[in-house]
């Protein structure tokens, strides 16, 4: 009787759960060892694959390239571990990485982790001023920097230059430093609506979400030769270009920093690679040439912002290789994606990944009818979700509703589980896939002696590309757009920047005195505002 009444009971919450917009996995990951390190996690296969190459950095012109194999992949990180901890770090300390697009990155990325230390990647394009807020927030023990990257100020962390990090590589190998995964593994930054940069803290076991994407996502094996176009220092190319094939035992490929989108694709050839991965705007680019025919290729990958519908089709129509796109944030990697044994259905974003537990909610936070829009949320026990923003618990707690995580994107799910996107729940910015905040680029360009007042938008030029323009009220007279362009570049990372500059009259505000970019991205695009 008890058995029947747990069946009546499962069969009734299916179906709940198929009139509701919530998606509950019937097969949860299972939680991770007790004892756990991140890094050891990814580099598992150096212990049966040592020979065979975890990396190749490849050239168009096949000179200068380096090959490295799990072995001594492993070594490296385990000796970087092991110098790092000699200058003195203890585990949970912070170290800053400030590198460019090498491979001194993951080195560095996996070589902390590793000791127990935590890792804080960031963009090499920032500005001294921008990366000096940063490293405030984060008060880190070391940073590890590359030549002429911009440092932070007022602080009395060691700089580790790349010479150095190369002799610790060297060094007598360290055991990994186990522990609870939930312990922090690693931070990086995104932008918020306030337009401060918060730090998002990640626990161990946030690698171990990632299994979630070799079929939810990737269909990725051991055999794969996976291509990643992004640099290394990007943390979609740290992740889905390198751990997530490391931890399978695939190999990971890398173009030579310097490669240009059209020596993609006789690289993609060359190298037989069976899935390549990029930002949609690497894609637009490599159309632009003839592609070569791509027989080992199984399909593409696409993350970091929304795939164009007329690149996607472009791309088939080249290559007949389908690309399967996915969802994703700073606070939970990816979570909704298509896949080659699920693709997505046309105009939607994915399905959730199997053992994910998502849910669209009202203004109440209440679970949505399906095919109703709502905001998408994660649970709390999802094993990708962050721990927190550092220093910032108000901010953190604010962004859940009970023990739902609110990602502020509104969308709608199918009765299939489908999840089509339905708009955005602010005015976050995409450039190349980097989450930016208007307020924080309005108040760089407000710095202007010519400016009085910015707001600044994502805008779409062309059907398969967008680009952040800033709108602004001149003090006087408009300024020119190579010195606004000059003023933005001294003070934002180059991707921050905008490359409009339109001056109005005045700028749309609501009733509350908000500013209306919505509008103001409306009006662009339907050719009522242009440069003057």
């Amino acid at each position: 009787m008890m058995q029947l009444h747990a069946l009546a009971s499962a069969g009734r919450d299916w179906h709940i759960s198929r009139m509701l917009s919530e998606f509950r996995p019937t097969a949860p990951l299972p939680a991770p060892p007790k004892a756990f390190n991140m890094a050891r996690y990814v580099l598992t296969h150096a212990a049966d694959l040592g020979d065979k190459t975890a990396l190749s950095v490849v050239t168009p012109v096949g000179t200068g390239e380096t090959h490295w194999t799990y072995g001594q992949l492993d070594r490296a990180v385990r000796g970087v571990a092991g110098g790092l901890l000699a200058q003195g770090l203890t585990p949970g300390d912070r170290v800053l990485l400030r590198l460019g697009n090498t491979v001194d990155f993951p080195l560095a990325f996996l070589g902390a982790i590793a000791a127990g230390l935590v890792p804080v990647p960031t963009s090499s394009q920032l500005t001294e001023a921008e990366i000096t807020k940063m490293a405030a927030m984060i008060s880190p023990r070391m940073i590890i920097a590359g030549n002429e990257i911009a440092l932070p100020s007022g602080t009395d962390a060691p700089v580790l230059d790349v010479r150095a990090l190369h002799m610790l590589s060297e060094h007598t190998p360290a055991p990994f430093h186990m522990g609870d995964p939930e312990r922090p593994g690693y931070i990086v930054f995104t932008s918020g609506t306030s337009g401060k940069a918060r730090a998002v803290v990640h626990a161990h076991r946030a690698i171990w979400a990632r299994r979630m994407m070799w079929d939810g996502w990737y269909g990725l094996t051991r055999d794969d030769r996976l291509m990643h176009a992004g640099a290394f220092n990007w943390t979609y190319t740290l992740g889905t270009g390198l751990m997530d094939p490391w931890s399978v035992g695939a190999t990971a490929l890398i173009p030579a920093a310097g490669t240009t989108s059209d020596q993609l694709g006789p690289l993609l050839a060359r190298e037989g690679a069976t899935i390549f991965a990029a930002a949609p705007g690497v894609y637009r680019q490599m159309l632009r040439t003839t592609l070569p025919a791509l027989p080992a290729l199984r399909h593409g990958l696409s993350a970091g912002e929304k795939l164009p519908a007329v690149t996607r089709a472009r791309w088939i129509d080249a290559t007949q290789k389908p690309i399967h796109e996915a969802y994703g944030m700073s606070e939970c990697s990816t979570f909704i994606s298509g896949a080659p044994s699920h693709p997505a259905p046309t105009g939607t974003l994915g399905y959730p990944q199997p053992g994910r537990h998502i849910a669209v909610l009202d203004a109440d936070g209440q679970i949505t009818p399906r095919g109703t829009p709502g905001i998408m949320a994660v649970h709390r026990s999802d094993p990708g979700l962050m721990l927190g923003y550092l220093g910032a618990e108000q901010d953190t707690k604010n962004r859940f509703s009970a023990d739902w995580f609110l990602t502020g994107d509104t969308v709608s799910m199918a009765a299939d589980s489908a999840i089509t996107f339905e708009g955005r729940s602010d005015d976050i910015m995409n450039a190349g896939g980097f989450r930016v905040s208007p307020i924080e680029v309005e108040a760089a360009m407000a710095l202007h002696p010519g400016i009085h007042e910015a707001a600044c938008a994502e805008v779409a030029v062309k059907d398969d590309a967008t680009t952040i323009a800033c709108f602004y009220t001149p003090e006087n007279e408009p300024t020119p757009e190579d010195l606004l362009s000059a003023h933005a570049h001294a003070h934002l990372a180059h991707y921050k920047c905008p490359r409009l500059f339109i001056p109005l009259d005045t700028l749309p505000r609501g009733a509350n005195n908000k500013l209306l970019r919505a509008t103001l991205r409306e009006r662009f695009e339907a050719g009522e505002l242009t440069q003057l």
